[in-house]
């Protein structure tokens, strides 16, 4: 029960962080990384849709492009509408606000003569606390004033503002606005014009659709910088390149050299900055496609990977490790492949959270199986330090079996019984608190005497104990081993029964049988309550030797004596039946132990 409590928190706590660091955009720069991975893959280029660069090479031609004049771009539009074949619209990405001299009235004059030409103009914004209905609003987009082409050209061209969106994070350009306070965006006019007002169904749905809640949409770029066919304007103006070529095309005029400040960073930009002219040829590319990026909903999102989170964690604990290190890499494989069919939709998720939970998942699976192994580990050291010699534990630790479960093996083993004589007699004439004194010193000195000869202590059975040689693990010289430790609990218990007669004036003594044979070890009884115990005829033939022993005396069967015969010095005693045998058993009373 509190293992399943502990797993429940964990999966709510991580749960509970996983919907956090969706909801709040927590790990901003990374998440954004990989979303540029994922999202921004080059897609084919609109080749009708071209650019005409105002390059290095056009101002090496005409010079610093502040001491331009208009009539360049005259010239251009000239060059562009004048002839058979007539492009479907002209952009000028170039803000003409005021005016320069004479050479004005040469582009004011080519603009009424063509109806595809779209200018360039520039909201400039302040914000804003605004009261409607009794509610305030802070509005950070309202516009102070809109700078346009100057004079009489605002009149007679289409205009789209320019303005730029920089993510605050990273400033890269995701985002970009279609229509803010009533104007236009210049990629929006520009399709418009170049649709001749008319735009599909399809079209006008997904624009609505994707511009309903904030005027603008997520730019799906094409491709990195360089990515549509681009022509240096000085080019086209000395006729190195036909005006045919950009019959029906929608043609864009833009700053295409480093010194102009029209560069920024794009998600797709791999470290290159793209400049503004093909930013708009991208966003006008995804408008002609009905195609952009929409985020979903950061709650539901958020809620999406919560859930699934708080499921991945109850799993995970009930799973080994090797098979959640293969699950996690599944399933962050398996997700990396969903975000590619949502980019095939145009659908943007807040992607670093979801394997950063799974990774935490995987993580907290293997520190709490690690902590679980460890308290347990801790916790049968232990119980086993209750009645095994401290060498034998030190063994178990090494060995890292640490599993205590129901069940037992076929061992040969030596087993001593002991047991305090005339314990009955002695407990009816002394107070209780005497009679624990004089038998946990005893039992003391049985168990010490055990642990010192690599015992385990099988049980305490009233004034009597029990203890098994080599089990659970091998020993060596086991039997000679159980035979010392006999001589110890002897020796001691010398010691003892001179105490306690001084003392209280009554007489303590032992009895005790060894025996060595074939047993079964194990745990014994029920997974609610089980004992590290030995059981079979070596351990009955045992506890009868010790039964048959007088005070002071330490009974061995043949079994013992023919492994031991020259290492130890014995009186045969003879054999004497024993209950539940067919035949009696020889048995030796220990003299000395060599």
């Amino acid at each position: 029960m509190i293992k399943n409590k502990r797993n429940l928190a964990a999966a709510l706590v991580i749960a509970a962080v996983t919907f956090a660091a969706a909801y709040f955009q927590w790990f901003a720069s990374l998440n954004l990384s990989l979303q540029d991975a994922v999202y921004q893959r080059e897609n084919r280029a609109d080749t009708s849709i071209k650019i005409i660069a105002i390059d290095e090479k056009t101002l090496e031609a005409l010079g610093q492009f502040e001491t331009w004049t208009r009539e360049p771009y005259a010239e251009l539009i000239e060059l562009l509408d004048g002839g058979e074949y007539a492009p479907g619209a002209i952009g000028l990405d170039i803000l003409m606000v005021s005016e320069k001299g004479e050479e004005d009235q040469l582009l004011v004059d080519a603009c009424k003569k063509y109806d595809n030409i779209v200018m360039a103009c520039n909201l400039v914004f302040s914000t804003q606390i605004e009261t409607e209905n009794g509610k305030s609003t802070v509005n950070q987009l309202h516009i102070d004033m809109v700078e346009t082409p100057f004079g009489e050209l605002a009149d007679i061209v289409q205009m789209g503002f320019v303005n730029t969106v920089q993510d605050y994070r990273d400033n890269s350009v995701r985002y970009t606005l279609l229509e803010c306070g009533g104007y236009e965006s210049f990629a929006s006019a520009i399709v418009r014009m170049a649709e001749n007002g008319r735009q599909t169904e399809t079209t006008e749905t997904e624009n609505e659709r994707q511009t309903s809640a904030n005027h603008g949409i997520f730019i799906d770029y094409t491709g990195g910088p360089d990515t549509y066919e681009t022509v240096s304007m000085i080019d086209v103006l000395e006729g190195r390149i036909p005006a045919a070529a950009f019959a029906d095309s929608i043609v864009l005029v833009g700053a295409h050299a480093a010194g102009m400040g029209d560069a920024y960073s794009v998600p797709s930009g791999k470290g290159a900055q793209m400049y503004g002219v093909e930013i708009h040829a991208n966003i006008i590319q995804s408008l002609l496609e009905g195609r952009s990026l929409v985020q979903v909903s950061r709650f539901w999102n958020a809620l999406c990977y919560a859930s699934i989170a708080f499921a991945l964690t109850l799993l995970a604990v009930r799973m080994k490790i090797a098979v959640n290190v293969l699950g996690a890499a599944v399933i962050i494989a398996g997700w990396y492949l969903f975000c590619l069919k949502l980019d095939e939709k145009g659908v943007v998720i807040h992607m670093i959270s979801f394997p950063l939970s799974v990774l935490v998942v995987l993580v907290w699976s293997i520190v709490s199986k690690y902590a679980a192994e460890v308290l347990q580990r801790r916790k049968i050291m232990h119980a086993f330090r209750k009645y095994v010699a401290p060498q034998v534990v030190e063994e178990i630790s090494k060995h890292h079996d640490y599993r205590l479960k129901l069940g037992g093996e076929k061992r040969h083993i030596a087993v001593l019984f002991v047991d305090i004589r005339g314990f009955t007699p002695l407990s009816e004439a002394l107070e209780p608190e005497q009679v624990v004194e004089i038998l946990n010193e005893y039992l003391g000195l049985v168990t010490d005497a055990i642990f010192k000869n690599g015992g385990t202590l099988d049980k305490f059975i009233g004034d009597a104990a029990m203890a098994v040689f080599n089990a659970p693990f091998d020993s060596e010289d086991y039997v000679y081993k159980a035979v010392c430790a006999a001589r110890d609990i002897a020796a001691g218990s010398d010691r003892i029964a001179a105490k306690f007669m001084e003392r209280f004036g009554k007489k303590v003594s032992y009895g005790i049988g060894v025996n060595c044979g074939d047993a079964v070890v194990g745990n014994i009884g029920s997974d609610f309550r089980m004992d590290y115990t030995a059981i079979g005829d070596t351990v009955n033939t045992a506890a009868r030797l010790e039964a048959n022993a007088g005070a002071g005396q330490i009974f061995i069967s043949e079994f013992v004596y023919e492994r031991l015969k020259e290492r130890i010095e014995v009186t045969e005693i003879g054999e004497i039946p024993l209950k539940g045998k067919s035949r009696g058993v020889m048995v030796y009373a220990l003299d000395r132990v060599r």
